[in-house]
């Protein structure tokens, strides 16, 4: 099951179950404050002192079965090359969990986001489906991290993905690009903007 939530549910949910054994994988310099394991691919263990940090070094998660009660994924599937591998090593680990992804419109704005991510992500609401595609680069990038996550505060639905899982994590992958719209100008939307306001005004 998967379904759509709020990161502010999600911290309430993991504020009233203090005694939950929580792991946050690839979360950079920003781990949750309620994690209790922090795994990264970079050695952050200085920046971690006070959380017990495992750097990741292979494809496996060096973790057991059901290890952990929930596992938080903030903006990491989206670069995964074997994105399979990880949804079912997310699976092993934890009963349930968290996945926090841009959305489609997100992906294309951001600079950072244009050579590090590989994925597209969509939810179905009806099937209760998350939707992977390969990414398509619809419109050259016109933001920065900082100007996107400024933005979050008010568009933060249009921008961001916020998922809640337990048992499973129900996805389809379409690794095809056949039907990428032709690429979108934002020159050529500025200048039909322009064009159409200067006819307006000379009425």
């Amino acid at each position: 099951m998967i379904k759509r939530t709020s990161k502010k549910y999600i911290d309430n949910l993991l504020q009233n179950n203090t005694t939950w054994n929580i792991l946050d994988i690839g979360c950079g310099y920003n781990a949750s404050k309620f994690a209790k394991v922090i795994c990264d691919v970079q050695d952050l263990s200085n920046h971690y002192q006070d959380k017990k940090f495992i750097r990741l070094t292979e494809k496996k998660l060096p973790f057991k079965d059901k290890e952990f009660d929930f596992v938080l994924a903030s903006h990491v599937m989206e670069h995964v090359e074997d994105i399979d591998f990880f949804i079912k090593e997310l699976e092993r680990v934890s009963k349930k969990g968290y996945v926090e992804l841009p959305t489609m419109l997100e992906d294309n704005l951001v600079f950072e986001n244009k050579k590090d991510h590989l994925w597209h992500m969509d939810f179905d609401d009806v099937e209760n489906k998350l939707l992977i595609s390969k990414k398509v680069q619809y419109f050259e990038p016109v933001l920065t991290v900082s100007t996107i996550k400024k933005l979050n505060g008010v568009f933060r639905t249009s921008l961001i993905l916020e998922l809640i899982w337990e048992d499973s994590i129900n996805y389809i992958v379409n690794e095809s690009t056949e039907n990428a719209f032709k690429k979108i100008s934002i020159l050529n939307l500025l200048k039909k903007y322009f064009s159409k306001r200067l006819r307006m005004l000379f009425k």
